[in-house]
């Protein structure tokens, strides 16, 4: 990969992680446009690592609420175990959301169906209609939810259970961890900002999966160059992330989600015509 395609790849990263059109599909698909070698161990390493710099965004935008504590007195005669849920229930219902992503990601993973999916264009183009169909009428389906809907474990394992559908490319974390939210009573905005939350430890564990699986298979890429493009494409998608992320936040609870489905409809609608036709997506040779 060059210093060009890097960038490009992470600004695409940076725009779409948190936008419900999948960051993943988008990224396969500049990937398959620039050229790119699909199938390369790096070429999917880096897909999910620089994902976990737009990710870190989050951290940064919401660090005030996202170093919480509940410093309120625990009900009396807790155990010691659950005053510190009581204390740290923030971060245990992030424990609990992605409890179901370790499970399905690392069976997918374990597989190899997650490097089959990565690599299928097709996948992701199919995806990306299907998702944007449901997405026209995922508002109508769901309420606008109550701010009094109080965020629970069941409500947070759902939500993780709602998020194992984005292992699959096109279908996108975002839209599945906010629909998630939404089917749980939780307004598209408390919805928004849990997906991003719970997208932190769920990135995290990825990157540091595929860290070490790239280490393990032939450490011969560690490259000075492909370590420079690891943190360039983290730094871009970082920045990125951050200028797109409130934007989408205010854009989503105004107006919901059918602009995004119409988006998704053309994009894959396009995609699966050049391949029907036998059209290539290559267009950098």
């Amino acid at each position: 990969m060059t210093w060009v395609e890097t960038i490009i790849i992470a600004i695409v990263e940076g725009l779409t992680e948190f936008l419900p059109v999948s960051s993943t599909g988008h990224m396969i698909i500049t990937q398959n446009l620039l050229g790119i070698e699909q199938g390369d161990p790096f070429v999917h390493a880096f897909t999910f690592i620089i994902q976990f710099g737009a990710i870190l965004s989050v951290v940064c935008l919401y660090w005030k609420r996202f170093f919480q504590f509940d410093n309120t007195p625990a009900p009396e005669g807790s155990s010691l175990l659950q005053r510190l849920r009581h204390k740290y229930s923030f971060y245990w219902l992030l424990i609990v959301g992605v409890l179901p992503a370790v499970v399905i990601g690392l069976a997918a993973k374990k597989s190899g169906l997650l490097d089959w999916l990565l690599d299928s264009v097709e996948v992701v183009a199919i995806m990306l209609v299907v998702g944007g169909i449901f997405m026209l009428f995922c508002d109508k389906l769901f309420n606008k939810g109550n701010d009094a809907t109080k965020l629970n474990e069941r409500r947070a394992f759902n939500i993780g259970l709602y998020q194992c559908i984005s292992v699959i490319p096109g279908v996108s974390r975002s839209m599945a961890t906010i629909v998630g939210g939404m089917a749980q009573g939780l307004t598209r905005k408390r919805a928004a900002e849990f997906s991003f939350f719970l997208a932190v430890p769920t990135m995290a564990g990825a990157t540091l999966l595929d860290l070490l699986d790239l280490l393990k298979e032939d450490a011969t890429w560690a490259t000075s160059h492909n370590i420079t493009m690891l943190l360039l494409g983290c730094a871009v998608a970082f920045v990125v992330a951050l200028l797109a992320m409130k934007w989408f936040v205010a854009f989503l609870t105004k107006y919901g989600f059918k602009a995004f489905g119409i988006y998704r409809i053309i994009v894959g609608g396009i995609i699966i015509v050049l391949l029907l036709t036998g059209h290539s997506l290559v267009m950098v040779d």
